[in-house]
């Protein structure tokens, strides 16, 4: 082969400098959100997320959202939904003076509206438990709670 034919290797400078801008892209983007989450169906982790979350728990608790596990029908647990109560008011209580006003009213709001429930879901129940004692027929299922 003489030096004509032999091949030249061609190198796309373009491409290379492409692909570093591409790869330095990557990094500030990296740099810029390391603690992003990795799914976006999750919310941030937050108190106001922390708080919906035991909210949402004592609701389920007391019998207020429909069971998950296929039938629909609301289940109660009185006992853990007092727990679950009881465990907002501690953090209520552990968190005096930490919390924005925004963060406090919705823990002083949630609270009350929870205990409220509670006591007309306890009440539900109890008159129940007498109309079932009293009668020997099948009381209809519970009527719903309106919450305040």
């Amino acid at each position: 082969m003489s030096d004509a034919e032999e091949p030249k290797i061609i190198v796309d400078e373009d491409w290379k400098s492409q692909v570093e801008k591409e790869k330095e892209q990557l990094r500030e983007q990296e740099t810029k959100a390391p603690d992003a989450a990795p799914n976006p169906g999750i919310p941030e982790a937050s108190f106001q997320v922390l708080l919906a979350t035991l909210a949402t728990q004592a609701m389920a608790m007391m019998g207020l959202m429909p069971d998950m596990d296929g039938s629909g029908a609301p289940q109660a647990n009185l006992p853990m939904a007092r727990h679950l109560v009881d465990m907002i008011a501690v953090l209520k209580e552990k968190t005096e003076g930490n919390l924005t006003d925004e963060e406090s009213a919705a823990v002083t709001e949630n609270l009350h509206q929870l205990r409220m429930a509670f006591v007309a879901v306890s009440q539900n129940q109890a008159a129940q438990g007498q109309a079932e004692g009293s009668s020997a027929e099948k009381s209809s299922p519970p009527s719903t709670i309106e919450l305040p």
